[in-house]
Formats: C-alpha cells, structure tokens, sequence
C-alpha cells in the first residue's frame, strides 16, 4: 500500500460519513461509496448522505451527567463532522439536542461534496470490495445490501445476529389541537437551543389510557416472514405495542409518562398519562411522536393515534414503519482498532459493530477513521482509555461479553467453553465505563446515599473522562488520564 491509495468507505449514513471526513481531514484521500439514489432501502426517503431514518434527536446534550451528552463533547474536541452539523442544525427539545433531519443530512452532504480529498461515488457494492482495496471500512448500518452482507457472512464463517427497529411517526404542527395540548419541557427543563417548553403534551386520563392501551395490544399489525419471527427487538427501541403487551402501566412509567408536567388549560387536574411531541424540523411545521415506534399497520396508525386528546384530526407527514437490523458479533470477529480479524483490509463501522444510536454509529465511525489514517501513514495511534466514553464504547464492541481470562478465537471459530453468547446492541451508558477507584464523598467527607450519590459518581465519571481524552490528545495542562 502507498500513501497515495485511497481508502474505501462503503455507506454514506452518519457513520460512513464520519469516517470519511476524518480520514479527508488527515489528508489522505478517500473514496466515499454510497448505493443510494440508485438502489433504495426500507427505511430511507432521500439520496442525502446522513440521513436520520428514525428520530431525530441526539439525546441529552449534558455532559456532566449523562454519558451520551460526554460523547457529544468528545466527539466536538475531536472534529467530528456529524457534531458540527447537529449543532448547526438543531431544533428546540428541552435539554437533550434535536436536529432539523433535512438540513442536517444537507450540511453533511455539502461539506463532504466540498472536500478536496473526498471522492464521492454513487453505486452499490454488491459482495465482498475488491482485493484490489486495500484499506476498506464498511460503514453499511443496519440495511446492508443482501449481496454484501452474504460475503461478509461467507468470509467470518459466523452467522451475524439480527434485531428489529421500528420509526416513529411525525404528524404536521398545524394540525395538533394546542386547545387541548400544550407546550412543555418535563420539569420545564432547558437545554441547547430551547426555552423549557419544547415538548407538545397531549394528556389522557385513566379511562382514555386504558382504551389506548387496548387498541395497541389489539391493533393490526404488520406480519412477519418466516425467518424473521426469532429476530428481538432492541430494548432501546421497542415498538409502543410491544411495551402495551407487557402490561397496563408500562406506557405510563416510559414513553407516557405524566411527571414533571401540568397541563395549563386545567391545573388542578393531573394527567394520567402524556404523549409527547418533539420539533422535527427547523420551520417547526413538524413533530415526531416520542418513543411511538411502531409496527401497527398505517390504517391501524392513523385511527389509534387519533384517540389520543389533542390528536383527533392529526394529518401525518410520515407514519410509523418497522425494519430488520443485522449486526456482526463483533467482540468475537473485530480486533481493537475495528479491524475483521479473517480480513484485516476490512474494518467495520456503525451500527453493524453493534452500537445502537446515531451518536455511538458516528463516533464508532469516527475513530474507524482515524485509525485507518493512521495505519496508513503508518503512525501508532494509542487505544482510547477505556475511562472516556469513545473508548468505553469500542471497549464494549470489541471486547463485550467476552471474558478476560477467555482465549483468543479465531473468526468463526466455536466459543471457548463457558464464554457467553450475549452480545447486544448497546447505547453508550455509565455502565460500560470502568468503575472509580473509590466512591466519590460530599466536601465534608461524608458518605453520599440515594440521588446524591448517583450524581457524584456520574459528575466524577465525566471528569475523569475529560482528562483522559485531554491526556490521550496530548493537550497541555491537563493532568494524566485517572486509572
């Protein structure tokens, strides 16, 4: 290989466009392969590189207190593209940070477009990348191509595993009733670029939840194949019927949860149950449906979710739809710089590793990048501390359920006797960090319980994460990473 061979990108979702951006900006060329607009897929509308098919928000946007809102902040401190058009394209949802999708997946493409070291090609790679590419990051997220995925199952020997991922519907602002609905944030709680009342609240009372919660269970719903009827769904993104059949108050203590609202119009009365509505897009003209992912069918969507109060006559710019994921066993197939380890010209990307969310597939995409650049140029780029949240992540990707004391395993190989088989999408959490050396103490010394606590440790995580990526970077003044 020569500094002069471009590296491959397959796929222009967030994560292969994160890649590409970060290997362009070390000023390697890349080859960007995208098989949209000629070959389509389930779940996108549009030919825009980064296009968000599901929500549109980032998550929480605090990065003291929440592990996604510290990815944020890292990925920004390390140039990321996806971060920078975010921030330039976000809409009001109380503290967590929400896009306008169009213009998002619009700067993204631009920026790409403009860049001088990125080629962008429009076609479908449809099998292994040739042998002829020598350096390769397949970024393909869950949608990849039949004739791609049969390869890389072909090559790794291992069956890759499978969930479901359903998409919330998005109704049009103008056709909500605000006579019955209200403008909220929970607990009237601010965040980037909102005002603390960023949610439209639609309220149910018991008997309107209960008859809801009845026709979700009871509803219509989209039928599966055959092959498709062992795939589990993701936690983090279940169907709103699926939580309905687990039981009559899970909606109520989840996605419709009442607290931290009062419905101005009657005060005095608490809702049992709230829907809300978060802005979809900059012009504010559209609101998806908080955590309604749904497979009901469309006739089925339209006539429930017109129960709810607020509701009755709302005009739907896109209704709920359900899509198979496919992801690889990555702790088993992958090394620790993404690499397979059958073909190390392949690295792998997204939401294919097995992360979960727009955020964890573009800082996966990320760092895929970097270290493709810095092979190239033949740099040695140390491992992320497992201590930041970039680093617990692809700890958790490239290590999972594996046990230390478990040997090495070539791909495909069968499990070493008692290694578990769990590997699951994963949203990055608190939990995947490594635990502080000791719990943190209030000034006085004393011991923290309850909420307290929980807050200090997550506060003293987030330092201790800062610090470590600020050593990791080699940026002065800033103390070695905490072991």
């Amino acid at each position: 290989m020569s500094g002069s061979d471009p590296i491959h990108v397959v796929g222009g979702g967030l994560a292969g466009s994160e890649a590409a951006w970060q290997i362009a900006q070390a000023g390697l060329p890349v080859v960007l392969h995208e098989m949209r607009p000629l070959r389509g897929t389930e779940a996108h509308r549009t030919d825009g590189l980064a296009e968000l098919v599901c929500s549109n928000s980032f998550r929480s946007d605090d990065a003291d207190l929440n592990a996604v809102g510290l990815l944020h902040q890292e990925m920004r401190r390390l140039g990321s593209l996806i971060m920078r058009a975010g921030d330039a394209h976000q809409v009001p949802a109380g503290g967590a940070l929400a896009v306008d999708r169009d213009g998002f997946s619009r700067a993204v493409t631009a920026a790409l477009e403009a860049h001088p070291g990125v080629t962008l090609v429009r076609q479908e790679i449809d099998g292994l990348p040739p042998a002829s590419w020598d350096s390769v990051i397949v970024a393909t997220g869950p949608l990849t191509a039949p004739g791609l995925a049969e390869g890389i199952r072909g090559l790794t020997g291992a069956e890759s595993l499978a969930f479901f991922d359903a998409i919330a519907p998005i109704v049009h602002r103008d056709s909500i009733d605000m006579g019955t609905a209200w403008f909220q944030s929970r607990y009237d709680k601010v965040g980037p670029g909102g005002t603390g009342a960023d949610y439209i609240n639609c309220p149910l009372d018991r008997e309107r939840y209960a008859a809801f919660v009845a026709a979700l269970v009871a509803g219509d719903k989209t039928s599966f194949k055959e092959w498709e009827a062992s795939t589990p769904y993701f936690d983090g993104c279940l169907p709103i019927e699926v939580m309905a059949e687990r039981g009559p108050e899970t909606l109520r203590h989840g996605p419709m949860k009442p607290f931290g609202l009062t419905n101005p119009h009657d005060p005095t009365v608490k809702a049992y149950a709230v829907v809300q509505l978060r802005q979809d897009n900059a012009l504010g003209t559209l609101y998806n449906m908080v955590g309604f992912q749904t497979k009901l069918r469309h006739a089925e969507q339209v006539r429930i979710f017109r129960t709810i109060p607020g509701l009755e006559r709302a005009e739907f710019a896109r209704l709920g739809g359900l899509h198979r994921n496919t992801y690889l066993d990555s702790p088993r197939l992958l090394d620790a710089t993404l690499r397979l380890r059958a073909a190390p010209r392949l690295r792998f990307a997204g939401q294919i590793t097995g992360c979960e969310g727009y955020v964890e597939s573009a800082a996966i995409g990320l760092m895929a990048g970097r270290f493709a650049a810095a092979e190239r140029q033949g740099r040695a780029l140390a491992p992320l501390p497992a201590t930041t949240a970039l680093g617990a992540l692809i700890a958790h990707i490239t290590g999972g359920h594996i046990s230390d004391d478990a040997p090495a395993e070539e791909a495909g190989a069968a499990p070493a006797a008692g290694v578990p088989r769990s590997f699951q999408p994963m949203n990055v959490n608190f939990g995947l960090f490594p635990p502080l050396a000791q719990a943190p103490r209030a000034p006085d010394g004393r011991r923290l319980r309850g909420p307290e606590k929980a807050q200090a440790r997550k506060r003293a995580l987030t330092e201790r994460a800062r610090s470590a990526l600020g050593a990791w970077l080699g940026e002065p003044g800033l103390p070695a990473a905490a072991e």
